[in-house]
Parts: C-alpha cells; structure tokens; sequence
C-alpha cells in the first residue's frame, strides 16, 4: 500500500482492537499492517507517530512490530523499531498497550524484543505501580507471556524468598531491565492476590500529539503567530516591527520541519471570498499566506500561481481549474490548491479536471487544502472538487500535521516525510527518557 493512503487509514480508521473471551484476536486490517511491515518496516512504524494517527491504529502498529519476527534486519532498522515502540507504551493508554500485550499472547508471539517491551512495561512504566492495583490479573498474564509461566513463577518465588540479583534472576529477568532495582517490590505485588481491583489506571504517561487548548472566541488574530501579524499588516499598513516579528515567526515555524529538495506548485487561491469581510477580514487568507511563507523556506522550490488577485489585493472569482494546470507547468512534484473551497467562477471545473488529468496521462498528484476560519467550518459547499485528497486548516499549529500529509503524497516526498518523522521520533524519545530517571532504551 502507498504511503498516502496508509496514512489516511491510520488517521481515519478507529475501531477497538477486541479479545473475546476464549476467542482469538480480533483485528479487521490485520492483512493491510502486516503487508505494510513487510515492505518496509521503518518507514511503517515511523508512520505510526505522524501526527493525527488514531489511538487504535497506533495500538495496531504496536502490536504488529511486536508480534514480528526481527529476522534479516539490520540493527539500524531494529533500533528504531524497539524506539518507536517504547515511545508507544508510553504515548498510548495503558488500557491500550494491555491490550496489545493480551493480544500477543493470543497469537503466541514471543520474540525477545517483544519480551523486553512488555516487561519493561510492566515493570518500569513510570505509572507501574497503579496499573498494577488496577489491572494486577491482566498484568500478570503479561508479564508471564513474556518470561514464559514456569520461568515468571519461578522468579517470583524466588523474590518472595529474598532473592533480588541472583544469578539465575539476572539472567532470566533483569537483564531485559533498565531499572531492575524496581523489579522486585512490583512482581511481588504482581503476585499479592490482596493487591488491586480499586485504583482506575493511570493516562498514557508521554503526550504523543500537542495538545491545542482552541479559544472560546476564534478570532482573526488568535490562529497562529503568523496569521496574526500578517492581519495586522493588511490591516494597518507597513510596520517595520511587525515584519522583523513576521520573519522570526517564519523562522521558527520551518525549523520544525527538514528540508524538502523537491518543488511544490501552490495554487493561492487570492479571490474576494478568501479576504472575507467583517471580524473575519483577513482572517482565512492571512493562514493561507502563513502556510506559503512556511512553504518557501522548507521546500527547495516554491512556484506560487495566484488565482482571482494576490494576496495584498484579493478580488474577482476564483479559477481553480486554469491555476492547477499553470501551476503543472512548471514540473512540480506535488501541487497544491490552497482556498476557502469557493469555486464561483466556473463551478464544477476543478472537478473535470481533476477527473481528466489521469486520462491525459498526468501523474503529478494535486491535493486540495481547505484554509478555514475555525476547525469546525461547515464545508457542504465547499468542496469543488470531492475526488481530490483534502485536508483542512485553521491554526498555525495545524501545520504539524498538513505539511506530512502534502508531501507525503508525491514520490519525492517520502525522504522528507522519512526525515521528520525520525527527528519526531528523537524528541518523543528524549521526552520519555526524562520521565524518570533510567528510563532510557
């Protein structure tokens, strides 16, 4: 499967993962994750910290590369493999991850790097000791899955006799460990049928998406840094400070995101609708114009083609059809539409076109990306062409999001969207490791 549309799938598709009593896993795209493993499994569980991947399907992507055998992998490939999943048992919730382990020993996966996930799960998540009061029964399935029965019974008697760092306890336990001081109080509670079945579980311990407090009011100025002095200059005219503050906000919105060696076509939408009028005037166009100044320092090549005005002067109707096909002119990888979604001087153009360019042998892919006024725009009427992938923003902070999603879409986007989410995966991983101390892979 393509990396678009896998990615849509994980940001889309929700339904629990379930273990019917006496029953098997059930797991309804299991086919599609294990196909994705196999053509790539780095890239496959990188995919799973894109930003806006369902819970569940980040369960999934768990649960798959646990349940995979490492075999023919090189080590690179397999530290990222046991980093991505680390982060997961801490970014996702214990209920989760319990599930994910449960499902496992349904299908009888128990390779050692599936071992050591689970124990240090287990036994080092930094909410151990409440999981254990609330899911003692569950845990203890876990962990004895992941040592063996006899082998987890047999350490557990011998740490209710006082044996902490045996021999025989190092080399059968510990050394999965990273705190293996920790070990002996938590299996002997694992083992104390008196403890638990009260405390609710703890949340996932690591925030894997940033969390978006939204404004009670949304606001032409409360959408971003960058929006928000860019509305100030349409509205008040040239301020030298304003556009020093301007450059640092672009500055440091780009940062965030690699380098981009490709060219992308941007389509601006510049009509009347995108200025808006009133409390909105500026609002919708101002993110639209954020979006491309971001753009211009990430990608290699930018090629802008403004429909209706331009972005200081919007006006007249907007032809979405006409700047598509200008802006395949210029050999880009990826085109992108940026607009309100009002088609109003041809309706239902976009849409032949979009249609058509297949047929005519183009393979250039077109995204549509609705700049909108708040996350929650009613968009029934502004759709101009359904067939097209499409994807809304109204913050800045949306950007952590759209950019993946646009370059994820062209071929020469892979190693961009390969490289971003390896430094995320670095930062979730430098995040988990100050959780607590010795907490680090």
């Amino acid at each position: 499967m393509d990396t678009p549309t896998l990615l849509a799938h994980l940001e889309t598709h929700d339904t629990p993962l379930t273990l019917p009593r006496g029953g098997t896993l059930r797991w309804d795209d299991a086919d599609l994750h294990r196909a994705a493993h196999t053509d790539d499994p780095e890239g496959y569980a990188l995919l799973g910290l894109a930003p806006g991947v369902r819970p569940w399907q980040r369960a999934r992507v768990l649960l798959q590369v646990l349940n995979a055998s490492q075999a023919g992998l090189d080590q690179a490939t397999r530290a990222v493999l046991h980093r991505t999943a680390r982060v997961l048992t801490l970014g996702l919730p214990p209920a989760h991850v319990i599930t994910v382990l449960l499902g496992l020993r349904r299908l009888r996966a128990n390779h050692k790097h599936t071992t050591r996930i689970a124990l240090r799960f287990v036994l080092e998540h930094p909410g151990a000791d409440a999981l254990i009061a609330a899911r003692r029964p569950a845990l203890v399935d876990c962990f004895e899955h992941a040592l063996g029965t006899a082998t987890a019974r047999g350490c557990a008697r011998r740490i209710a006799d006082g044996d902490t760092a045996s021999d025989y306890l190092q080399r059968r336990l510990l050394r999965f460990l990273t705190r293996p001081h920790a070990a002996p109080a938590r299996i002997r509670a694992l083992y104390d049928a008196g403890t638990g079945g009260a405390a609710a579980p703890p949340g996932p311990a690591l925030a894997l998406d940033t969390a978006r407090d939204r404004p009670p009011t949304v606001t032409a100025t409360n959408r971003g840094d960058i929006a928000a002095t860019l509305v100030h200059l349409y509205r008040g005219g040239p301020s030298e400070s304003l556009y020093e503050a301007l450059g640092r906000y672009v500055d440091a919105a780009a940062a965030a995101f690699p380098r981009f060696d490709g060219t992308v076509a941007l389509v601006l939408d510049a009509s009347a609708s995108m200025r808006g009028y009133g409390t909105r005037e500026w609002a919708v166009l101002s993110q639209a114009a954020a979006l491309r100044m971001v753009l211009s320092q990430v990608c290699a090549r930018l090629e802008v083609v403004e429909v209706g005005g331009d972005e200081r002067a919007p006006r007249g109707a907007t032809d979405l059809a006409m700047g598509v096909l200008d802006a395949l002119g210029t050999g880009p990888d990826l085109v992108a539409v940026v607009t309100d979604g009002y088609e109003n001087l041809f309706p239902g153009d976009l849409a032949r076109v979009a249609a058509t360019l297949p047929r005519a042998g183009v393979t250039t892919p077109v995204v549509l990306c609705h700049a909108l006024f708040t996350g929650s725009d009613d968009l029934a009427l502004r759709r101009p062409a359904p067939s097209l992938p499409q994807r809304g923003f109204w913050h800045q902070d949306d950007f952590a999001e759209l950019l993946p999603w646009m370059l994820g879409h062209c071929a020469a986007g892979a190693p961009w969207l390969r490289a971003a989410l390896r430094a995320r995966l670095d930062d979730l991983d430098r995040r988990a490791d100050a959780l607590a101390p010795g907490l680090a892979a």
